[in-house]
C-alpha cells in the first residue's frame, strides 16, 4: 500500500526516537536499523488514517519486534565466540538519542548497555521505555500487553539490577580526555604500578573479537591481573604489529557518553575501548574489536574531526 506524503513524514519524524529505542533494546546499531525498517514496512501495510496516536503505535510495533529479536539473540549468544559486548557508538551519532537528563545519558552508557544484557527482554523493554524516554507506566503496559501494576514491578526490579552495578561518574569531554591520556600513559609505561593506581581493586577487562580477531575468551578480573594483561598488550613487538596488520594509532574519544580509546588503522576504526569510571577509579574496560560491530563507528569517525593520536602502538 502506497503511503501518503504526510504518513511518510510522520514516520520520518519518529525515526530518530525509534532508532534510539531499538539501539538501547538490542545493543546493536545494525539490528536496530533492521528493526526500524521492519517497523516502516508494518506502517506501510497499516490503515494509517485510522491510527489515532502514530508515535505510540510505532513504538509498540518496534518494541515487540525488538522483544522477538532479543529472544532469538539470547540463543545466538550462547554460541557466540568469546565475550559478547554491545556495539559502541561515537559522540555525535544520532542513534544515541536524547541526552538531556542523567537517566537518558546513563541508559545509553556502555556499562549500562552491558548490564542490560543480564535482564529479561521484558525487564529491558520496561527499563528503556521508562528510564530513557519517560514513557508513562500506563503507556508501557499498553505497548507490552501487561497490567500497569505488573509494569511498575518489572521496572523496579530492572532498575535494582542496573543499580546493583557500580556508581558511575559522569564526566565532561575535557575530563574524559584527561582520563584517557592518563590511562594511555600508564599503559605504555611498561610497568604495572601506574595502571594499578588507576584501577579499582575489582576492575574487570572484557574483549569482544567475535571470533574475527584475537581477544581473550574470558574476562580478566582484579587490578593486578588487569594491569599485567594491559602491560603485555601494550608492549611493542613485531609479532603484534603483524597480527594487527600495522601500527594502530590511539585517540581519546567519547563513546556512549563516556571516555574511550579509539584505535585507528588505515583510516578505519579497529577497536573501541570504553572505560567505566567510578569515584574509586577505572572499574571496567570493555574493548570492542569485532569488525562487524565497528562499521558504523568507522563511518562516524571518517565524518568527524579527531585531532592528533595520543599514541601509536607497536
Amino acid at each position: 500500500m502506497a503511503l501518503s506524503a504526510s504518513a511518510v513524514q510522520l514516520f520520518q519524524a519518529a525515526r530518530p526516537r525509534l532508532e534510539a529505542t531499538a539501539y538501547r533494546l538490542l545493543g546493536s546499531a545494525s539490528e536496530a536499523e533492521d528493526a526500524v525498517q521492519e517497523t516502516f514496512l508494518r506502517w506501510q501495510g497499516a490503515d494509517v488514517e485510522r491510527i489515532e496516536k502514530p508515535e505510540a503505535w510505532l513504538t509498540k510495533v518496534l518494541t515487540n519486534l525488538c522483544l522477538n529479536q532479543l529472544a532469538s539473540a539470547r540463543a545466538r549468544r550462547e554460541t557466540y565466540v568469546g565475550q559478547w559486548l554491545p556495539e559502541p557508538l561515537l559522540a555525535g551519532d544520532p542513534m544515541l538519542g536524547p541526552a538531556e537528563t542523567a537517566e537518558q545519558r546513563e541508559s545509553v552508557s556502555y556499562a549500562v548497555l552491558a548490564l542490560l544484557e543480564r535482564l529479561s527482554p521484558y525487564e529491558r523493554a520496561v527499563y528503556v521505555l521508562r528510564e530513557a524516554f519517560g514513557c508513562p507506566h500506563r503507556e508501557i503496559a499498553e505497548i507490552l500487553g501487561i497490567t500497569e501494576a505488573a509494569g511498575q514491578q518489572i521496572f523496579h526490579r530492572a532498575k535494582k539490577h542496573v543499580a546493583d552495578g557500580r556508581a558511575r561518574l559522569e564526566v565532561d569531554e575535557a575530563a574524559a580526555r584527561r582520563i584517557v591520556e592518563e590511562f594511555l600513559e600508564a599503559a605504555a609505561s611498561g610497568r604495572t604500578e601506574p595502571l594499578v593506581r588507576l584501577l579499582t581493586q575489582d576492575a574487570v577487562s572484557v574483549g569482544d573479537g567475535g571470533g574475527k580477531v584475537p581477544a581473550r575468551a574470558k574476562a580478566v578480573e582484579g587490578a593486578l591481573a588487569v594491569a599485567t594483561f594491559l602491560r603485555g598488550l601494550f608492549k611493542p613487538s613485531a609479532a603484534k604489529r603483524a597480527l594487527a596488520g600495522g601500527s594502530p594509532q590511539l585517540y581519546a574519544a567519547i563513546a556512549n557518553g563516556g571516555p574511550a580509546v579509539v584505535a585507528v588503522l588505515d583510516g578505519r576504526v579497529a577497536g573501541v575501548l570504553c572505560l567505566e569510571v567510578t569515584a574509586d577509579g577505572i572499574a571496567g574496560l570493555r574493548n570492542q574489536l569485532n569488525p562487524d560491530k565497528l562499521r558504523r563507528a568507522s563511518r562516524q569517525w571518517a565524518a568527524t574531526g579527531h585531532g592528533e593520536p595520543l599514541l601509536t602502538l607497536y
